[in-house]
């Protein structure tokens, strides 16, 4: 008994992660497979599709395109994902000769990479108005 709770354990914890990931995400993919089948079921019977289904999909697929204020929002959030990594690395004292890790300095690069890269993303991506 006492060897499967480190299994037990570790099921549980990489189940509930992908729980948490992947069901928001299959359930949104069935709900707008269903819309979609609702949809085609209505143009095959030949009846016509009020404005508000079709503003509807529109918007949806409209939501879902770059705009330069999400790339700001979104480059901002990862750069103080890296500054905050890097302050802990300046703070923490874990038993490191002089107080800096310089290996969790070197992974706070990567946030802010990837916010730098948004921001950069943000100065090529004119909103079409």
């Amino acid at each position: 008994m006492e060897d499967f709770i480190p299994i037990v354990a570790i099921l549980a914890i990489f189940g509930s992660l992908t729980a948490i990931f992947v069901g928001p995400a299959y359930l949104r993919t069935r709900e707008k497979r269903d819309v979609q089948k609702t949809v085609r079921a209505a143009i095959d019977k030949g009846q016509p599709l009020p404005p508000e289904v079709i503003d509807a999909l529109s918007k949806e697929a409209a939501r879902n395109l770059p705009s330069r204020t999400r790339d700001i929002r979104r480059g901002i959030i990862w750069l103080a994902s890296g500054a905050g990594i890097a302050l802990f690395s300046l703070v923490s004292d874990f038993g490191w000769s002089d107080g800096v890790d310089t290996g969790l300095l070197g992974l706070a690069c990567i946030p802010a990479t990837v916010g730098a890269a948004y921001l950069i993303l943000s100065v090529f991506n004119q909103d079409k108005a």
